[in-house]
């Protein structure tokens, strides 16, 4: 088992964050239903906009679930606009190739660029309630066509070192670059929030 599951890892969720099934074996078709139900309230009676915001719940908790994140939520301020950003809190474990980790590491793996990067990645240095932390800004164009024009996403990640045998990444992505600056102070507000308990 690895270090990480004799403890506990809390994140303070936002409101209007919509918890994904993402270790739950339930039937995502059900559940999507009902959480988009329960989003968009008993005073709307929009069974249209249920369904649309339903299709988007299922699919969310699919992608998320391929990840394996400890925990990830669907943030939907507005229902009729849909899921405006994805957060997922997820570990990671040393092992042989790396026995420690470390910040560096961490910076390491998050603010490398990649093909897809749109620009260069932005770390800076960080001290949370629950460990030393990177911050890193990142941008990518998904789904290029030929013409290399596509979809730029964007990402705001803490990786966090509460322990030198695990660490944890929590990522939050988006493509409403409108909504950007919100966001990223989002996710700053998220990182102070993580706790970590240890099992007995």
């Amino acid at each position: 088992m690895p270090e990480f599951s004799a403890s506990t890892v809390h994140i303070q969720a936002p409101d209007d964050a919509i918890s994904l099934p993402v270790r739950e074996l339930v039937d995502l078709d059900s559940w999507a239903a009902d959480a988009a139900r329960r989003r968009v309230g008993a005073e709307e009676r929009d069974e249209r906009l249920v369904q649309a915001l339903a299709a988007e719940l299922r699919d969310a908790a699919a992608d998320s679930r391929g990840r394996g994140p400890v925990t990830a939520l669907s943030y939907v301020p507005e229902p009729r606009l849909g899921e405006l950003a994805r957060i997922e809190l997820s570990a990671l474990v040393a092992d042989e190739s790396y026995p420690t980790v470390t910040v560096d590491l961490l910076h390491r793996y998050l603010a490398t660029p990649t093909d897809i990067s749109f620009r260069p990645p932005e770390a800076e240095l960080h001290t949370l309630p629950v460990g030393p932390a990177v911050r890193v800004r990142h941008a990518y164009v998904q789904e290029a066509g030929r013409d290399g024009t596509g979809t730029v996403m964007e990402t705001c990640a803490y990786g966090i070192c509460p322990d030198e045998k695990w660490g944890l990444v929590l990522l939050t992505s988006w493509r409403a670059l409108a909504h950007t600056d919100a966001l990223c102070a989002l996710t700053d507000g998220l990182a102070r929030t993580v706790t970590v308990t240890s099992g007995g």
